[in-house]
């Protein structure tokens, strides 16, 4: 399918990769995205932690630079992935909220994306891990027995195997290439989001045959003895198992790695790690004294230590450049009685900050991050500086080589000093959202949060959501907890504020906002 007008023709494209390679040839980095699921500020040791410890974590900050001011552009999965991968703020479109596992694409074909700007420049492309952006055209019309159209591989990545979903909604199978894997055409899938499927048994109607019971919401169809959302029929072959989802993806990763050692590469490596349904694999099960939640830190944390063996093993550590981060801040009970809260002891998934998943408060988009590149990043840097994850397209671009069509990554600006550790003060403005699509403006040490519609708590996962009629404003330096609300204090900066946002929700922003 065709990209919208603003993309080069195919031939000038080709013909800037090949002056491109020309001019640079092997100095262009190798580039991998590592992205946690649900993984806080607080949950990495190397942001502070001292209840569970991230060894191979703390060797990439150690190789590279932590940012404790990175933020993802919403405090939920969809629209943060959506922001990263197209450079555009989710909130400026429709359909852009938590996806339904039976969701169509969200991210068009004709949109120019963080995989088109790679293979502008010639590198080969991957996405492994968990996608939640959605499948096929529209909502509910996929038929997963064939190839989905349209499918990843519109979206520039040349290969992919994810999950089609996320972890806790149907269907539960791994899809590659656009193809649901291992599908045995004698046992089709069907999924509904609507009705249950006659003598399919659900965890509402049948706790019995549950390992795991849900404590809000997730009661639908059961697969590996654990109630999804949604309904699903058929596909028995095609399963995951829960206990093998992140040695498989892990494999499937260090594979295309393999495969594509000779030429540049681009890889989205998505985990499950730390989404529920938490069912980490045998050699972490039980071993970090905090439940499932815990030993998914771990097994994150080995996934991490095998993508950097594997790029040492293969003499490529050097000039390949690794980003760590989360979609989001972190949520302890997202729906499943897995012990989360009730062994979660000192730990403090958000590190000393308010909120969480959801949230406009500081933990639902502050996350940890960490850019390493020996061969041209400084090792063992902590910058404050404010960066944002929308900005990685445009700064990658730098990073490559490429140019971005003009209309393309609206809200992506290039920060490439701040990325480095040149620029210790990072963007001047940026906009974050909450799971009720409110907006929050950052600037310097103050942060706005936009009156807006919603409860003010979510009492089944326990997270103030900072929803308010009222607007809210705190100084983050003086009160990074968020604790004490000065907008009637400060009415000239609360002014500032809430004009800038305007500005930047209707458009009327340039350069100089950021």
């Amino acid at each position: 399918m065709k990209k919208y007008s603003y993309l080069l023709p195919m031939t000038i494209m080709a013909t800037v990769a090949n002056v491109y390679g020309a001019n640079r040839g092997s100095d262009r980095p190798n580039v991998v995205f590592i992205y946690a699921d649900d993984i806080g500020y607080g949950d990495l040791s190397c942001n502070g932690a001292t209840t569970i410890h991230t060894p191979h974590v703390e060797r990439l900050a150690a190789n590279g630079i932590r940012f404790t001011n990175a933020h993802a552009a919403a405090a939920t999965s969809t629209p943060s992935r959506y922001a990263m991968l197209t450079g555009e703020y989710a909130w400026r479109r429709q359909g852009t909220g938590i996806a339904a596992g039976n969701a169509g694409m969200i991210i068009r074909p004709e949109r120019y994306t963080m995989a088109d700007l790679f293979k502008s420049v010639g590198y080969t492309t991957g996405v492994v891990g968990k996608w939640h952006l959605g499948l096929g055209d529209k909502q509910g019309t996929q038929n997963w027995n064939e190839t989905l159209t349209p499918g990843v591989r519109d979206l520039g990545f040349d290969y992919s195997y994810i999950m089609a979903a996320t972890g806790d909604r149907v269907p539960c199978v791994f899809v590659e290439n656009d193809r649901v894997d291992n599908l045995d055409p004698s046992d089709p899938i069907e999924v509904s989001y609507e009705a249950n499927f006659p003598g399919e048994p659900t965890g509402k109607e049948h706790p019995e045959m549950l390992r795991m019971h849900p404590s809000h919401g997730h009661d639908m169809t059961i697969v590996n003895g654990i109630s999804r959302i949604g309904y699903m029929k058929g596909g028995k072959k095609a399963l995951w198992k829960d206990e093998k989802i992140a040695e498989t993806l892990t494999e499937k990763a260090i594979r295309f790695i393999e495969q594509q050692k000779d030429k540049p590469f681009f890889l989205y490596l998505a985990t499950q790690d730390a989404h529920v349904p938490r069912v980490p694999g045998e050699q972490f099960a039980g071993k970090s004294g905090m439940g499932p939640r815990g030993d998914c830190l771990l097994e994150f944390d080995w996934t991490v230590g095998q993508v950097l063996d594997a790029l040492q093993r293969l003499g490529l550590d050097e000039n390949t450049l690794v980003i760590l981060s989360s979609d989001n801040g972190p949520v302890v009970d997202d729906g499943y009685k897995d012990q989360a809260v009730e062994l979660l002891g000192n730990h403090k998934p958000g590190g000393i900050y308010r909120g969480g998943k959801y949230s406009a408060y500081e933990a639902g988009t502050r996350v940890p991050c960490i850019w390493s590149w020996p061969a041209q990043i400084k090792s063992g840097q902590v910058s404050d500086a404010l960066v944002s994850q929308i900005d990685w397209m445009a700064t990658l671009a730098k990073v490559v080589g490429a140019d971005i069509p003009q209309g393309a990554a609206p809200d992506s600006r290039p920060q490439l000093d701040a990325w480095t550790g040149k620029d210790k003060i990072g963007r001047e403005t940026l906009v974050t959202q909450n799971a009720a699509n409110n907006l929050s403006l950052l600037s310097g040490e103050w942060k706005y949060i936009r009156p807006g519609g919603g409860a003010a708590y979510e009492y089944n996962v326990n997270i103030e959501l900072g929803n308010s009629k009222e607007p809210q404003l705190y100084n983050l330096k003086q009160d990074p907890q968020e604790k004490h609300n000065v907008a009637t204090q400060y009415p000239e900066i609360l002014k500032v504020m809430s004009e800038k946002l305007e500005d930047i929700v209707d458009g009327r922003y340039g350069l100089p906002l950021y």
